[in-house]
């Protein structure tokens, strides 16, 4: 009798052992996100990543000419924000024409001063609500 108590106990602590400790598992993720698509007046920051027309955003995204990205490929501050006009957006409507990827800027851009922004964006999806 004896026996079958102490191999009973040893079969609990075993199994308290067993339940006390979890086996962790590393999950390791890669995810290649390719190349920024080549857009003269940058790109939607929602996939598929299609090109805005020209007055989407603001003169702020804007970096010596170049697009700062949105998206997976931003390159902005933590702290950035930026005006867009989402009225040039598929998912508020518009259905009008876009550059296609690999097309240049106009010579002639509307001026930054003139640009009205309705709304304020943060390179990552995120809107902020502010008016432009």
């Amino acid at each position: 009798m004896r026996g079958i108590k102490f191999v009973v106990l040893a079969a609990a602590v075993a199994g308290m052992f067993f339940t006390a400790t979890t086996l962790k598992t590393q999950a390791q993720i890669s995810v290649n996100v390719g190349v920024a698509p080549d857009c003269p007046y940058g790109y939607y920051d929602y996939a598929p990543y299609n090109c805005v027309p020209d007055g989407y955003y603001g003169s702020e995204w804007f970096n010596g000419g170049v697009f700062v990205g949105v998206g997976p490929w931003f390159h902005g501050s933590n702290d950035f924000h930026g005006r867009v006009d989402n009225t040039f957006d598929p998912q508020h409507g518009y259905n009008g024409e876009r550059p296609k990827v690999g097309d240049k800027a106009a010579a002639q851009r509307r001026a930054p001063e003139k640009f009205k922004g309705n709304e304020e964006r943060d390179g990552r999806g995120h809107t902020h609500g502010g008016k432009g």
